[in-house]
């Protein structure tokens, strides 16, 4: 998978790609993922790619002109299945969503700042529009940090126990059963006895009752997803 993402802030996101799962998918040649510059594509004065917005109004508006530039360059290169505009008032990013795009082969994250970008770049280019929440950040890249890991971690040899993916939260629309490592006992506080137990099928019985019975407590409206389904 090759994963470009234009930005006016690289350096917010090249820590989150050298490190842990991310790094040892790209050191294994799975995933490559590119930052650019959004102001290597001005042709203004200072690099300038931002204006006030028509009509009037607070805030700034990253100009069509810059990004448009920059997607052009980038589809000179290659073909994108999906161009997204990380947004919130996109579609709201879950564990399916992650397990389709890890199918794509080359994606083009925009990481929007200031009060957005040109509407122009949204109707002519955008073919997928993501928000990670109900809620406003600063810019898109902490937004493209997120996708980027929920996405990578899932093609196929990234993790380096190929069921651990399919048993995580939400892959079900079950959040994950309780987890115990060693010791058994500590403080006073035990291990459930079916998990020494030994017996594989009374251990994975356990599990997808407790997960059945955490995201009942904690999430009912996923058992109504899987129900509809």
């Amino acid at each position: 998978m090759h994963i470009d993402i234009l930005t006016l802030h690289p350096e917010l996101l090249s820590g989150p790609f050298e490190h842990s799962i991310l790094k040892i998918a790209q050191e294994k040649k799975l995933a490559t993922i590119e930052l650019h510059q959004l102001r290597d594509y001005s042709t203004y004065k200072h690099n300038q790619v931002d204006d006030y917005p028509y009509g009037g109004g607070a805030g700034m508006v990253i100009m069509v002109e810059p990004l448009a530039r920059a997607i052009e360059d980038l589809k000179s290169k290659r073909s994108y299945d999906d161009i997204i505009y990380l947004s919130p008032d996109g579609e709201i990013w879950d564990q399916s969503k992650a397990n389709k795009m890890a199918l794509k082969g080359n994606i083009l994250l925009i990481c929007g700042h200031y009060k957005g970008i040109d509407e122009r770049i949204r109707q002519h280019y955008v073919t997928k529009e993501i928000s990670i929440g109900d809620y406003v950040l600063s810019g898109g890249e902490l937004a493209a940090a997120i996708l980027v890991d929920s996405i990578v971690r899932l093609i196929p040899g990234v993790l380096g126990d190929e069921t651990s993916a399919l048993s995580d939260s939400f892959q079900d629309n079950l959040l994950a059963p309780p987890l115990y490592s060693r010791p058994a006992e500590f403080n006073g506080w035990q291990v459930p006895e079916v998990l020494l137990s030994g017996n594989h099928k009374k251990i994975e019985n356990w599990r997808l009752e407790e997960a059945i019975k955490r995201t009942k407590e904690r999430r009912p409206h996923l058992l109504k997803n899987k129900d509809d389904e």
